[in-house]
């Protein structure tokens, strides 16, 4: 990974203020958003009994974060979907810092544009507290993970947890960032 485009980022995160602060009517720099940490989290759902399947989801999940991957476990039992207290059911990575940057530039600048059909990600996809969740059809879309024989293609969603403080805010933050969101249409 190119370290100036990492820089590049992070400068673009730092000019959010002096860019938005006309349109929101900031007077100090700690009003301006901020990206906190991005979540990546894969659910098993019916493997979730097959121990060589968790592996290979883990490490797989592992080398596309840069960060050991973490079980998520069941909090309770469910008969109907034969879950047990305890069993995992999926993987989950926290970046922050240096690591997030990273993840973040090549998340926009490489994974998205390999997605298949990728049009943008729908404005709606960020939530009422400035949190943009993204779902990702198949984990071959990073570089790492893209070998010719994967048969076990699992999909995951990103989460980008900000300090914006609604909606408006956080679409402003993450355009300027050059998260690629698809143009709001007019009614």
């Amino acid at each position: 990974m190119a370290s100036g485009a990492i820089v590049k980022t992070k400068e673009k995160a730092a000019e959010a203020f002096a860019a938005l602060r006309d349109t929101f009517g900031w007077s100090n720099p700690m009003q301006a958003p901020r990206l906190e940490k991005i979540v990546i989290s894969v659910g098993t759902g019916r493997v979730a009994h097959d121990k060589a399947r968790q592996d290979f989801i883990a490490e797989r999940l592992s080398l596309i974060a840069g960060q050991k991957a973490v079980p998520t476990k069941a909090k309770k039992s469910i008969a109907s979907f034969k879950t047990r207290k305890g069993l995992v059911i999926g993987w989950k990575v926290t970046l922050r810092r240096d690591r997030m940057w990273e993840f973040l530039d090549k998340l926009i600048h490489i994974a998205l544009p390999r997605s298949r059909d990728f049009h943008g990600i729908d404005p709606e996809s960020i939530d009422p507290m400035g949190n943009l969740t993204i779902g990702i059809a198949e984990h071959t879309a990073f570089p790492e993970a893209a070998e010719d024989e994967i048969k076990d293609i699992f999909g995951m969603g990103v989460t980008l947890v900000s300090t914006a403080r609604s909606r408006e805010e956080a679409e402003a933050f993450f355009r300027h960032l050059g998260v690629p969101l698809k143009p709001r249409t007019t009614q």
